[in-house]
């Protein structure tokens, strides 16, 4: 059994991916909702709600120490805001929105996570990106300061692969458009080709077992030819 964080786990594809390795690991969720605490509390779940981009180590390892949880094994860094506003009408606040949770709670997160996850014989960090934030790919208007943010992540990815070389596994998943919450709400005449389920199990395995193939990669999860 394996120890995995997921952050944004009150809806949509980070709902799924803690409801699903649930089944045979310890999950901890962590949100700043807690929309669907019970119903993953149901499934063996540890709700941990707090705002990423702020929570403090001392806030962390008392969470982490209150049930026993001294190793983690897998990271994935799932909370994600997108705000859909022509470039000429965004502010300061709409760039640290963005940032604070698409960027700096991932950056903070692996901070705190970091001595835990040296314990693990496995190690691994998860970074869903987007695939508006890779180079050389399609990129819509609206989106610039969504797509910037995940294009920090990216660099943030490569970087810590190499930083972290030979002692923890960092990898992104740039994913293509997923009908969840998020994106009907930007979107909302827009359907994508697939649901958070389907995402889920794909993000589960490679929480689970993609370290094994992979360190330091952008790996595009799309239907399309972006």
């Amino acid at each position: 059994m394996k120890t995995i964080i997921i952050t944004g786990a009150s809806k949509g594809i980070g709902y799924q991916t803690a409801k699903l390795l649930s089944k045979q690991n310890k999950v901890i969720a962590i949100s700043r909702s807690q929309a669907k605490n019970k119903e993953l509390t149901k499934n063996g779940v540890l709700c941990f709600n707090a705002d990423i981009s702020k929570l403090t180590k001392k806030e962390f390892d008392l969470f982490l120490k209150q049930h026993k949880i001294s190793k983690i094994d897998a990271v994935i860094n799932n909370a994600g805001l997108l705000v859909n506003k022509p470039f000429q009408k965004l502010s300061y606040a709409d760039y640290k929105d963005v940032f604070d949770v698409n960027f700096f709670g991932a950056f903070n997160l692996i901070q705190l996570t970091y001595p835990f996850l040296l314990k693990s014989k496995t190690p691994h960090v998860v970074n869903i990106s987007s695939v508006g934030g890779v180079n050389n790919t399609s990129k819509f208007p609206g989106l610039s300061i969504y797509s910037s943010s995940k294009g920090a992540l990216t660099i943030l990815t490569e970087c810590l692969a190499e930083e972290f070389k030979n002692k923890i596994s960092v990898n992104a998943l740039a994913l293509g458009a997923v009908n969840t919450e998020m994106l009907q709400q930007a979107f909302p005449n827009y359907k994508a080709p697939i649901n958070a389920n389907q995402m889920a199990n794909y993000i589960a395995d490679f929480a689970l077992n993609g370290n094994a193939y992979f360190n330091g990669q952008i790996i595009k999860v799309t239907l399309s030819n972006p």
